[in-house]
Protein backbone atom coordinates (compact mmCIF):
# COMPACT_ATOMS: atom_id res chain seq x y z
CA UNK A 1 0.00 0.00 0.00
CA UNK A 2 1.35 3.70 -0.92
CA UNK A 3 0.75 6.36 1.25
CA UNK A 4 0.03 9.46 -0.95
CA UNK A 5 -0.16 13.14 -0.37
CA UNK A 6 -3.62 13.37 0.71
CA UNK A 7 -3.09 10.76 3.30
CA UNK A 8 0.64 12.16 4.49
CA UNK A 9 -1.26 15.59 4.77
CA UNK A 10 -4.27 14.34 6.52
CA UNK A 11 -2.13 12.43 9.43
CA UNK A 12 -0.09 15.12 9.87
CA UNK A 13 -3.30 17.75 9.82
CA UNK A 14 -5.88 15.74 11.62
CA UNK A 15 -4.75 15.53 15.36
CA UNK A 16 -3.65 19.12 14.92
CA UNK A 17 -7.20 19.67 14.04
CA UNK A 18 -8.54 17.49 16.81
CA UNK A 19 -6.26 19.72 19.39
CA UNK A 20 -7.64 22.97 18.20
CA UNK A 21 -10.75 22.30 18.89
CA UNK A 22 -10.59 20.71 22.01
CA UNK A 23 -11.04 17.37 21.05
CA UNK A 24 -7.85 16.05 22.43
CA UNK A 25 -8.34 14.00 25.47
CA UNK A 26 -6.04 14.95 28.19
CA UNK A 27 -5.53 13.95 32.02
CA UNK A 28 -8.83 14.11 34.11
CA UNK A 29 -8.87 15.06 37.86
CA UNK A 30 -11.44 12.87 40.20
CA UNK A 31 -11.65 13.43 43.37
CA UNK A 32 -11.43 10.31 45.22
CA UNK A 33 -11.88 11.46 48.86
CA UNK A 34 -12.10 15.10 50.72
CA UNK A 35 -11.30 14.41 54.75
CA UNK A 36 -10.41 17.08 57.01
CA UNK A 37 -7.30 16.14 58.69
CA UNK A 38 -6.95 16.33 62.18
CA UNK A 39 -4.96 19.70 63.71
CA UNK A 40 -1.45 18.28 64.49
CA UNK A 41 2.17 18.92 64.24
CA UNK A 42 3.73 17.00 61.72
CA UNK A 43 6.81 17.00 62.90
CA UNK A 44 8.98 13.85 63.44
CA UNK A 45 6.25 11.68 61.39
CA UNK A 46 6.31 9.90 58.53
CA UNK A 47 4.18 8.35 55.59
CA UNK A 48 3.98 4.04 55.22
CA UNK A 49 2.25 3.02 52.10
CA UNK A 50 1.83 -0.64 52.10
CA UNK A 51 -0.35 -2.39 49.36
CA UNK A 52 -2.19 -5.04 51.84
CA UNK A 53 -3.64 -8.26 50.14
CA UNK A 54 -6.52 -10.19 51.88
CA UNK A 55 -6.74 -13.60 50.39
CA UNK A 56 -10.39 -14.83 50.12
CA UNK A 57 -12.10 -15.15 52.50
CA UNK A 58 -10.02 -13.06 55.03
CA UNK A 59 -11.19 -11.49 58.32
CA UNK A 60 -9.16 -9.40 60.53
CA UNK A 61 -9.02 -8.27 64.16
CA UNK A 62 -9.81 -5.24 65.22
CA UNK A 63 -7.28 -2.97 65.49
CA UNK A 64 -5.96 0.19 65.64
CA UNK A 65 -2.91 2.98 64.12
CA UNK A 66 -1.35 5.41 65.86
CA UNK A 67 -2.06 8.09 63.20
CA UNK A 68 -3.46 8.81 60.37
CA UNK A 69 -4.74 6.43 57.16
CA UNK A 70 -6.00 6.58 54.20
CA UNK A 71 -6.87 3.17 52.10
CA UNK A 72 -7.46 2.91 48.59
CA UNK A 73 -8.78 -0.22 47.15
CA UNK A 74 -6.96 -1.69 43.89
CA UNK A 75 -8.56 -4.94 43.43
CA UNK A 76 -11.65 -6.95 44.72
CA UNK A 77 -13.97 -5.37 47.63
CA UNK A 78 -12.79 -4.67 51.49
CA UNK A 79 -15.65 -4.63 54.07
CA UNK A 80 -14.62 -1.89 56.82
CA UNK A 81 -16.17 0.22 59.94
CA UNK A 82 -14.33 2.08 61.98
CA UNK A 83 -15.16 3.59 65.55
CA UNK A 84 -17.96 6.40 64.74
CA UNK A 85 -18.96 5.18 61.26
CA UNK A 86 -20.81 2.52 59.65
CA UNK A 87 -19.75 -0.40 58.15
CA UNK A 88 -18.73 -0.42 54.17
CA UNK A 89 -17.78 -1.98 51.57
CA UNK A 90 -15.20 -0.49 49.08
CA UNK A 91 -14.67 -1.25 45.93
CA UNK A 92 -12.22 -0.20 43.21
CA UNK A 93 -10.94 3.11 43.65
CA UNK A 94 -12.87 3.86 46.10
CA UNK A 95 -11.05 5.04 49.51
CA UNK A 96 -11.74 5.49 53.63
CA UNK A 97 -10.15 7.67 56.58
CA UNK A 98 -9.08 6.45 59.86
CA UNK A 99 -9.14 8.84 62.67
CA UNK A 100 -5.78 8.50 64.29
CA UNK A 101 -6.21 5.91 67.47
CA UNK A 102 -9.69 5.25 66.20
CA UNK A 103 -10.61 1.37 66.54
CA UNK A 104 -10.57 -0.75 62.84
CA UNK A 105 -13.31 -2.79 64.19
CA UNK A 106 -14.15 -4.52 60.90
CA UNK A 107 -11.77 -5.35 58.40
CA UNK A 108 -12.82 -8.34 55.83
CA UNK A 109 -12.52 -9.69 52.55
CA UNK A 110 -16.17 -9.44 50.92
CA UNK A 111 -15.68 -12.45 48.52
CA UNK A 112 -14.85 -15.78 50.07
CA UNK A 113 -13.47 -16.54 46.34
CA UNK A 114 -11.02 -13.39 44.99
CA UNK A 115 -8.41 -11.32 46.85
CA UNK A 116 -8.56 -8.32 47.97
CA UNK A 117 -5.88 -5.58 47.61
CA UNK A 118 -5.26 -2.11 48.69
CA UNK A 119 -3.19 0.32 49.68
CA UNK A 120 -3.08 2.02 52.96
CA UNK A 121 -1.18 5.62 53.67
CA UNK A 122 -0.74 5.20 57.51
CA UNK A 123 1.05 8.84 58.61
CA UNK A 124 2.17 8.69 62.12
CA UNK A 125 5.55 9.67 64.31
CA UNK A 126 8.41 7.60 63.40
CA UNK A 127 9.47 4.43 65.75
CA UNK A 128 6.10 4.20 66.35
CA UNK A 129 4.93 0.63 65.97
CA UNK A 130 2.37 1.05 63.12
CA UNK A 131 -0.69 -1.41 64.12
CA UNK A 132 -1.69 -2.67 67.68
CA UNK A 133 -4.50 -4.71 68.79
CA UNK A 134 -7.36 -2.95 69.87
Amino acid sequence: MELTRRDALAAAVLPLLYAITGKAQGPQNTPVLTHDLPNLSMDDWQVTVSQITYPPGHVGTAHRHPGFVLAYVLEGEVVAKVSGSAEATYRPGQMFYEHPGSTHEVSKNASATKPAKFLAFIFAKKGLSLTTPA
